[in-house]
């Protein structure tokens, strides 16, 4: 049996969702198309990015035995990507696996994601 649903968002728990959508709307480039105290959302294509205030709420650790999702970007220049990434308020962790395929970053709540070249 297939349901064919069509996926419209993906959600991510966080403490401030504000904060964190324009962090990734610097990211993506992506335009916040609604923001409030309790959510916001990225993008106005047929899918969006979307933040939840979760009271309480605190980034996963890295490395961490629980499983996780996360998101992938591919970009022109991983190193210089990386350090404008920092430079918005993501942190490097020390691990890195992948050897060097790709760059496991943090963003400013914890959320892990990675960048690789295009």
């Amino acid at each position: 049996m297939t349901v064919n649903a069509e996926l419209t968002a993906i959600i991510i728990d966080c403490a401030g969702p504000k904060a964190l959508a324009e962090f990734y709307r610097n990211v993506t480039g992506w335009e916040i198309t609604h923001s409030d105290d309790d959510s916001a959302y990225l993008g106005d294509g047929p899918i969006q990015l979307a933040f939840q205030r979760v009271d309480g709420y605190q980034g996963p650790g890295w490395p961490d035995a629980a499983k996780h999702a996360h998101l992938d970007f591919t970009v022109a220049d991983v190193d210089l990507t990386a350090k404008e990434l920092l430079a918005l308020g993501a942190t490097k962790p020390d691990f890195q696996p992948g050897e060097g395929q790709w760059t496991v970053l943090a963003d400013p709540e914890g959320h892990l994601f990675c960048i690789a070249a295009a």
